[in-house]
């Protein structure tokens, strides 16, 4: 008779710990994602993995890449978290295009890094996407020096950098080239620097 209410017991014991796991398990299907989920990483480091081999390979950041994982973000976006994930993806977008757009209307970086940071800004955000562009920036003038010393023109690079600054936020004059979109300098591929920023982002997040 003991063993009888024993099992009993024990039966009824696996039965209310299979319902609260059940439960447990249909509440985290229906509770919203977060913006960022521990996953949300690997798709945008993929992204940034394959603009670096195409802007080394060929300077070109294609819009068949950048585009397609643009739209998904937003969608993504919309779809997980309604308005305020389109805010914030909007809210990336934005950043990234207004701090990569004043370098490619001053000519100093293609037209592909900006739309690059852009969908990226969509993806994580506008408060991650700024670490992400500062340590871009670190990382771009570290590469841009070693770019230079390596390839014998750093005095030139200088020059053009700093003629760069004087007139950052200008359209260039009518035949005018400048650093990095310079050829006589050696055209820079940016989207390494992009991705070490975007990918040390993460890093410090989810660490």
């Amino acid at each position: 008779m003991y063993v009888g209410n024993l099992l009993i017991s024990l039966c009824e014991w696996a039965v209310r710990i299979g319902d609260e796991t059940a439960l447990n398990r249909l509440q985290s299907l229906s509770r919203p994602m977060n913006f960022a989920t521990p996953l949300a990483p690997w798709p945008t480091v993929a992204v940034v993995l394959i603009a670096t081999v195409t802007d080394l390979r060929s300077r070109r950041i294609p819009n068949w890449l950048v585009g397609p994982f643009l739209l998904a973000v937003l969608a993504r976006s919309g779809y997980l978290n309604g308005w305020n994930g389109l805010l914030q993806s909007f809210l990336g977008v934005l950043l990234g295009g207004v701090v990569m757009g004043v370098f490619w209307k001053s000519g100093g970086m293609g037209m592909g890094d900006v739309k690059l940071c852009m969908a990226i800004g969509a993806w994580i955000g506008p408060s991650q996407l700024f670490v992400a562009l500062v340590i871009t920036g670190l990382a771009g003038g570290i590469m841009a020096l070693l770019w230079a010393l390596t390839g014998g023109f750093l005095l030139d690079s200088v020059r053009s950098a700093s003629g760069l600054l004087l007139r950052l936020g200008r359209n260039p004059r009518p035949g005018e080239t400048r650093v990095l979109s310079n050829p006589a300098a050696r055209k820079m591929p940016y989207a390494p620097a992009i991705a070490f920023g975007t990918i040390c982002s993460f890093l410090g997040r989810h660490g």
